[in-house]
């Protein structure tokens, strides 16, 4: 099974049961990864040059670009190289969605899994 590189109904995972030998869905998908890590090579040139002298606003905007194409990446590293996560698990960890305001970050700025979530035990 293949995990294809766009979301199905309810961003659910979307998978390709496939023979391994290229058939159109599969060569589509192809085309479609390489676009998301060519654009997404783009967007952090783009953010190397915009950093120096941006706005809040710009900011903003450039980290839910950059957010959006880390999480299409990951989706096709995900695709390429792990037959190791079982179907259905998803593309999303825990916590690696939006931190919650007040969450606790460890050093280096990066929330911990689960971090700030209420129900949720560390």
């Amino acid at each position: 099974m293949r995990l294809l590189p766009w979301s199905g109904p309810e961003g659910k995972a979307s998978y390709l049961i496939t023979d391994g030998r290229g058939g159109r869905l599969s060569r589509l998908a192809d085309v479609i990864e390489a676009t998301q890590i060519d654009m997404g090579a783009q967007l952090l040139a783009h953010a190397e040059d915009l950093l120096p002298d941006a706005t809040e606003v710009q900011l903003r905007f450039l980290a839910e670009r950059l957010t959006e194409a880390l999480r299409d990446i990951l989706r096709v590293a995900e695709s390429r190289g792990s037959g190791s996560r079982e179907p259905g698990a998803g593309s999303r960890r825990a916590g690696a969605g939006s931190r919650r305001a007040g969450s606790p970050e460890p050093k280096g700025g990066i929330p911990e899994p689960g971090a700030g979530s209420p129900g949720r035990k560390p």
